[in-house]
């Protein structure tokens, strides 16, 4: 996590109090980079990976009619093959496709993981962001937990 704020670090993400949920807002150079940021923030809200950790590599492509939600459905293929696959990603990166984005996970095996607060079940669509700014884009996304 990092502390400081999208006006005082190029990229980053921190986790924000919300009553009964997890918010995670997150800052970085590009759209892309934003995601990645926003799904670091999701992850490390609730678990930590040994260091090392890595298992298979998962690519999908995700699309949705804007930028909000196609935030929010990287982080639900975060959370299905949680709790489908029994993984969590250790490493992500995402690139631009026509109409959305392609996602490469590298993925650990969550019995390897610590967990360090609540798990996400759910993306909530109330509050969502994912915008250009000034410095950059900034995401801000709530989680049921």
């Amino acid at each position: 996590m990092t502390d400081a704020g999208p006006e005082q670090c190029p990229r980053g993400h921190r986790t924000v109090p919300h009553t009964g949920d997890l918010r995670v807002e997150a800052w970085a150079p590009t759209r892309e980079e934003c995601i990645v940021e926003a799904v670091r923030g999701v992850v490390g809200s609730f678990t930590e990976l040994p260091a090392g950790a890595c298992g298979v590599t998962r690519e999908c492509v995700v699309s949705a009619e804007d930028d909000g939600r196609l935030l929010v459905a990287v982080l639900e293929e975060v959370i299905y093959r949680m709790d489908a696959a029994d993984e969590l990603p250790v490493d992500v990166s995402v690139a631009p496709e026509p109409g959305g984005v392609r996602v490469r996970f590298r993925m650990a095996d969550s019995s390897t993981a610590t967990q360090t607060g609540a798990v996400p079940k759910a993306v909530a669509l109330h509050g969502l962001r994912l915008a250009r700014e000034s410095q950059g884009w900034a995401c801000r996304v709530t989680l049921d937990v």
